[in-house]
């Protein structure tokens, strides 16, 4: 079962925090490290989330920043633990991007549009592995392992996460190829739309021609929490990239409203789904 208490989130969640504490005692970094004789450079790696939080260094922030109510040093020694700890997904880091797993896995609501696939979470088990090996994946091992992560990562379809994606007709018809898989791919995606109230699928239709994201793909990652900022995500072959600026994470939205007018409802994204399940 998934923890959606993820480290990853209580990181960053932290990283924000120790930097608002510092900023609120009106001490630059430099400054913050001067005053602990610190090696140059740890206040910065603990408030972008790469450095360690050990109890001590952050007893150390909270005196030199003028903390010292009981209950809010504990919530900040609290998410130093939480932050230390380790997610379902650290098993699997090898074969997919751990950082993604670990927002993902506490997001409330995914945003996705994908270009030549079926997004992760509404993969079968079949496509998943196909998806593994025509991605690269060898070794009946590490095809495996990706198929472990990817059913995992389902278990939040069981939660009150919404997902609402828009997945391009050609990664559709691809699956014309594999009779074998597309059967129950299909029937899933028809299954999802109709009986799963959180979840939203669109098809952009290849009769739309050119849109607003042409050939690249993906994810927005909302939380409830108002200190967990919302997220971009773009997945590349060799690891993936976050944006979080307002403006980014705004023109992402209106790609993806712009998107959403050029697809199928999801009332004709299903009758399109069964359409093509028939020709299978």
């Amino acid at each position: 079962m998934i923890d959606r208490q993820s480290p990853t989130v209580r990181r960053r969640r932290l990283a924000r925090e120790l930097r608002r504490l510092r900023e609120a005692a009106g001490l630059s970094a430099a400054q913050a490290t001067k005053e602990l004789g610190w090696a140059a450079g740890r206040i910065n790696h603990l408030e972008s989330g790469r450095h360690g939080t050990d109890p001590s260094a952050l007893r150390d922030l909270m005196r030199l920043y003028g903390v010292d109510a009981p209950d809010r040093v504990e919530a900040i020694l609290a998410l130093g633990r939480q932050a230390r700890q380790r997610g379902w997904w650290h098993s699997y880091t090898d074969v997919l991007d751990g950082d993604y797993l670990g927002f993902e896995a506490e997001a409330a609501g995914v945003t996705t549009y994908q270009p030549a696939v079926v997004p992760g979470l509404l993969q079968t088990r079949d496509y998943a592995a196909a998806s593994a090996k025509a991605s690269g994946a060898v070794t009946e091992a590490d095809i495996e392992r990706v198929v472990a992560a990817r059913m995992e990562r389902q278990v939040l379809l069981s939660s009150d996460l919404e997902v609402n994606a828009v997945i391009d007709e050609s990664s559709l018809l691809r699956l014309a190829h594999r009779p074998d898989i597309a059967g129950e791919q299909l029937a899933q995606l028809v299954s999802m739309a109709e009986e799963a109230a959180r979840i939203t699928i669109r098809m952009l239709p290849l009769s739309a021609g050119l849109h607003a994201s042409m050939g690249s793909g993906f994810v927005i990652l909302d939380y409830t929490d108002d200190l967990d900022k919302s997220l971009v995500y773009l997945e590349g072959r060799t690891g993936g990239t976050f944006l979080e600026k307002d403006e980014e994470l705004d023109d992402y939205r209106k790609v993806y409203s712009s998107l959403v007018q050029s697809s199928l409802s999801q009332l004709e994204t299903i009758k399109a789904l069964k359409k093509l399940l028939k020709e299978v």
